[in-house]
């Protein structure tokens, strides 16, 4: 069960607020690295290849469809309207279901492997726990993962606090929502936990779209962002002259595995 100390997952109108937005999601969000998926394997103890994968969250599909390059039998779930459309559209090859984590609309034992790409925050995990407990096998792995600015990087830190004074909040989702980089997301004795570094460079507009695709840019309305993301080209111009932006990102991977 989660502890008394983990606050309630965000509101629902952020949880919500990407489904207007799917294909600038699609086009702009970062992917994740090979050594992520290394580090899945490892740290679980299990190839993907071959196995059967479920991805909560699954969005527009950027990780489900790494998964399956990996060689995973994947079935995405997904609650939203936007990104299932999309999803469908743009990947007809790999089945999505409608339903959230909170109550998978899966058989139990099914899965070896339920993953939450950039996801678990948007759940209750007094739910989403015994949910992903119940649909893994015996010696399943759920993994939880999520693209993080990465500390120590002048320029990044610098964009969070105008992000923070602008808006209040930062952008960053921390892991689990509770503020903790150690705290096992569930009760088991078999918990591991990893960071990979990786950057991609894009042009400014990938990187300002990739920001305006963000739920606390979404739900402050379009004037706000507009203006926000105006005022940030300028700032960021300043860094990056040639109109290329160094994203550095640290992928935190959580593993917890059924006995």
């Amino acid at each position: 069960m989660a502890t008394s100390t983990t606050p309630p997952p965000p509101p629902p109108s952020r949880a919500h607020s990407f489904n207007a937005v799917a294909a600038q999601y699609a086009a702009n969000r970062p992917s994740y690295p090979p050594a992520l998926f290394d580090a899945i394997e490892e740290l679980a103890g299990r190839p993907l290849r071959g196995a059967r994968v479920v991805d909560v969250g699954a969005g527009t599909g950027i990780a489900t469809a790494l998964l399956r390059d990996r060689g995973a039998d994947v079935v995405a779930v997904e609650p939203g309207d936007g990104m299932s459309a999309h999803f469908r559209r743009t990947r007809p090859g790999l089945p999505i279901v409608r339903g959230d984590g909170n109550a998978l609309p899966l058989a139990d034992g099914c899965a070896d492997f339920v993953t939450y790409a950039q996801a678990w925050h948007w759940t209750d995990p007094q739910l989403a726990i015994p949910e992903a407990f119940r649909v893994l096998r015996p010696g399943g792995a759920l993994a939880l993962w999520w693209n993080r600015d990465a500390p120590g990087v002048p320029w990044v830190a610098a964009q969070a606090e105008r992000i923070k004074a602008h808006y209040g909040d930062p952008i960053a989702v921390q892991p689990g929502n509770t503020g903790s980089d150690t705290a096992p997301p569930v009760p088991t004795p078999r918990y591991s936990r990893r960071v990979v570094r990786w950057s991609r460079r894009v042009p400014l507009d990938t990187h300002l779209a990739n920001l305006g695709s963000h739920s606390i840019l979404l739900v402050g309305g379009t004037e706000r962002s507009e203006a926000f993301l105006t005022e940030e080209r300028r700032h960021l111009l300043e860094v990056f002259p040639d109109g290329h932006v160094e994203e550095v990102y640290d992928v935190e991977l959580q593993i917890a595995t059924t006995p």
